[in-house]
């Protein structure tokens, strides 16, 4: 490895450099100062551009500026180019293109070429662009307002309902209970809307059938919800759907409930009770020959809601039913559940 030694004018100029000159200006002084000193000590000029990896072309060509103009010429030149292209065009196409754009301030290049060689004009699209460049940097051409009457519809805003909160914790049965509706065909041309309750921690569901799904039988369905489970709901989860809009959302403010609503198109969020509706699909309505009428079906549907929280065994409670779960975990609520079952 190669020690190279400077000599002393090189370091007085790297700590005396003259006050005038720039930052740039300086660092290519020190630059010069160094190779130089590397070409006394022997080197060639190759050899010592490659010590300070600058290609040697650079350095002659500081040097020479050196000597012509001084340290001024370190100094970094306007990279301008010496010869300007002129425009080419004529002051009456400037004028008719002025005249075109006042008249459709909208317009572009690519539009208002077509209608000036409709004119008779031979320009071409780049022409017209250089044009309208000019004349803004005149101030000739202005934007045209932007007075925009299509403005969007604002986004609604619901009044009570909220995204559910990342720190909402879920621990205790009626921290969370999420609610949905289902089509029910009984007969062609027979349609009701089933409502599925389902408390996440306990699985304890309430079911409800009715002839439409509405904020009035939501409102109704809410009801039976707040009467039908053995302990108090701090909050229920529910989808977009209009009939947890309105009456069924001031309802809920006014049981002191929490609302929250799911973001558009996520019925995965809402999975215990899309599970609840498979379960209550496949055990209930395809294997019991429905009645004609709906107040029936509702009596049948009660009757299999009180199996399905006092008797069926459910593999997420270890083979407990949601009503022995309650009575072994939370025996504070057996006192509620002793009426009930």
């Amino acid at each position: 490895m190669r020690v190279v030694g400077l000599p002393r004018a090189f370091y007085y100029i790297a700590r005396h450099s003259p006050p005038d000159l720039s930052v740039q200006a300086t660092l290519r002084l020190r630059l010069l100062s160094c190779w130089q000193a590397l070409r006394r000590q022997g080197l060639t000029s190759i050899e010592a551009s490659w010590e300070l990896g600058l290609p040697r072309a650079t350095l002659y060509r500081w040097q020479k500026r050196l000597q012509a103009q001084g340290l001024k010429g370190l100094e970094e030149e306007s990279r301008r180019p010496k010869r300007l292209r002129r425009p080419t065009w004529s002051p009456q196409l400037a004028q008719a293109v002025l005249e075109l754009r006042e008249r459709h301030p909208r317009w572009g290049k690519d539009t208002l070429v077509v209608l000036l060689r409709r004119q008779g004009w031979q320009v071409s699209t780049s022409m017209v662009g250089r044009i309208l460049v000019k004349l803004r940097a005149r101030g000739q051409v202005r934007g045209a307002p932007l007075l925009d009457p299509w403005h969007p519809r604002p986004p609604f805003r619901r009044p009570y309902a909220i995204r559910k909160p990342r720190g909402w914790l879920i621990q205790a049965p009626g921290d969370l209970v999420q609610v949905d509706t289902a089509d029910i065909r009984p007969l062609p041309g027979v349609a009701y809307k089933h409502f599925t309750a389902r408390d996440v921690v306990s699985r304890w569901d309430v079911l409800e059938v009715y002839s439409r799904a509405t904020a009035h039988t939501a409102t109704a369905f809410l009801d039976a919800l707040v009467s039908r489970l053995p302990f108090p709901i701090k909050a229920i989860q529910v989808d977009g759907g209009s009939e947890f809009m309105a009456q069924f959302e001031r309802a809920c403010q006014e049981k002191g409930i929490r609302l929250f609503v799911l973001p558009p198109h996520s019925p995965k969020l809402n999975g215990h009770v899309e599970r609840a509706h498979r379960t209550h699909r496949e055990e209930f309505y395809q294997v019991v020959d429905l009645p004609d009428s709906l107040e029936e079906l509702r009596e049948r549907l009660r009757a299999w809601e009180r199996t399905y929280n006092g008797y069926r065994p459910h593999q997420a409670l270890g083979g407990r039913t949601p009503l022995e779960y309650l009575s072994q975990c939370h025996p504070e609520l057996a006192l509620n559940l002793s009426h009930m079952y």
